[in-house]
């Protein structure tokens, strides 16, 4: 192991701009006296647990009765196909939107709350209150075709688009820390509307599915065949997309300092209309004629889908480069090595730091071969979450939490420093992302005013045997060196 990573001392924590330390930050407590849990009140009603317990309640019993209702609609026969057709499409778009919060993943509890609000919640509000508003006006029009076109092109895509948004809404207000940017938005977004279409691709399947049960039609030309075509092989995406428009909007919205109120109200309202408006148009392609549906799809719907595939990336991109610019400040204090911001900012070299990690750990034990990997993702999720949150407060105003939050990930980085830190540094030069220069002196590190000795503390998992030295690297071995150190070891001729 290297000197840099024998030495248990707390490096200074970077001080934005003009503002001084002991002012800003105050004294870093010692291990002891760091606590991530909330403190107990009187009232039961505030705990966390009874909470939690008081949402899986409602939810549970909001799936119970839109089950039942559903049930009751399809028919038990029709019920079981509608569940096993509709469920297909479900593990292909949350991975999806998984895949594209890899840089600063959200934890599962908020993805599962948004699927189970959109799958019960959501679904259950929505087929009362279209119902219920359908009903109505064909009462008041006597005229009940128009009634249900205008039940679909109004009323549904008010009435969807709300009790989906909802959902997104609930997440911004009380889990503000894990929604930072568009990328969580959309993600939060799109798992609300995969639960809110799985419920109602099961309604749909399962009424063909009775339809061609009384009409005796099978094979490729029954109902259920033309449904499943339209609704889980050609716009599977349809009901994400219209509502990642609503969390592209509380994205932008979380990105919005907080000096920008008006924005911040505005922006997510905007998002809220344009799903709605997108929605409108989808549902009421059958006005356009026999072909208005293709023409939707192609000409709207594809483009569109294109767009915010787009954007999507082109966020993630861009908070990997911020890693790459918020992070050096904390290499030049001391608390990572210099290769490790270049290493975070590159999905590559992030899954190859975890396999490293799960590779020199595991020979012996693939338990602990898995637990360094989890080391080092964790490592590079407090990592992303640390540059963001200061690029943030760079932009806008710190925050009454920011040295708090501050140190909690640095807290958090420091205590997986010694398995993350050497797969990071060797990710970084297996790359090609950062090449140390041989012979040059080590990178002297930022003053600091009276730095601390941090608690000494066992490593969370068990070195081993360190891999010999890499020959692509003429005998530098980054697990042995932070990327400064000098090689006495020839080169290869």
């Amino acid at each position: 192991m290297s000197e840099g990573y024998e030495q248990h001392q707390q490096p200074a924590v970077p001080v934005l701009e003009e503002q001084r330390l002991d002012e800003f930050l105050g004294a870093v407590p010692e291990r002891g006296q760091w606590r991530y849990r909330p403190r107990r009140v009187g009232m039961v009603w505030r705990s966390k647990a009874f909470r939690a317990g008081a949402v899986i309640v409602v939810l549970a019993l909001c799936g119970l009765l839109i089950l039942s209702m559903v049930r009751e609609q399809t028919g038990t026969q029709g019920f079981l196909v509608g569940l096993g057709l509709a469920v297909l499409p479900v593990p292909l778009l949350m991975a999806a939107f998984r895949w594209l919060d890899r840089v600063e993943p959200g934890p599962w509890r908020n993805l599962l709350f948004a699927f189970a609000w959109g799958a019960c919640a959501a679904a259950l509000v929505a087929i009362i209150a279209n119902t219920f508003a359908t009903r109505w006006i064909a009462t008041a029009t006597a005229d009940p075709a128009s009634a249900d076109t205008l039940g679909a092109t109004v009323i549904a895509p008010v009435v969807e688009e709300s009790a989906k948004a909802a959902a997104v809404l609930l997440i911004f207000l009380f889990r503000r820390r894990e929604f930072s940017g568009v990328v969580d938005g959309i993600v939060v977004a799109g798992f609300t509307a995969t639960g809110f279409a799985f419920t109602e691709n099961i309604l749909y399947l399962g009424n063909a599915f009775g339809e061609d049960q009384e009409l005796g039609t099978t094979g490729l030309a029954s109902v259920t065949a033309g449904t499943f075509f339209v609704r889980v092989v050609m716009s599977p995406f349809a009901h994400p997309l219209f509502t990642v428009l609503t969390g592209i909007g509380f994205g932008v919205a979380a990105v919005a300092g907080r000096r920008h109120r008006v924005r911040r109200v505005l922006l997510p309202v905007l998002g809220l209309l344009l799903a709605m408006g997108m929605h409108a148009l989808w549902n009421g392609s059958s006005a356009f004629g026999p072909y208005g549906f293709y023409a939707v799809y192609g000409v709207f719907m594809v483009p569109v889908f294109g767009l915010v595939t787009w954007l999507a990336v082109w966020t993630r991109q861009r908070e990997l480069r911020t890693l790459a610019t918020e992070l050096p400040v904390y290499a030049a204090a001391g608390w990572l090595t210099p290769a490790e911001p270049l290493s975070l900012a590159s999905m590559r070299a992030r899954g190859m730091a975890r396999d490293m990690a799960r590779h020199w750990h595991g020979t012996t034990d693939r338990a602990r071969g898995k637990a360094a990997a989890q080391a080092v993702a964790e490592y590079e999720a407090f990592a992303t979450s640390l540059a963001v949150l200061r690029r943030r407060a760079r932009r806008d105003t710190p925050g009454p939490d920011f040295a708090e939050r501050e140190q909690e990930l640095l807290h958090h980085l420091w205590q997986r420093r010694e398995v993350a830190g050497p797969a990071l540094t060797y990710a970084a030069h297996a790359t090609g992302r950062f090449r140390a220069r041989r012979g040059t002196a080590p990178m002297a590190p930022v003053a600091v005013p009276s730095p601390r000795r941090f608690p000494q503390q066992p490593a969370p998992y068990p070195q081993q045997q360190l891999p010999a030295p890499h020959r692509h690297y003429g005998g530098y071995n980054p697990y042995l060196h932070d990327g400064h150190q000098r090689d006495s070891r020839p080169p290869p001729a």
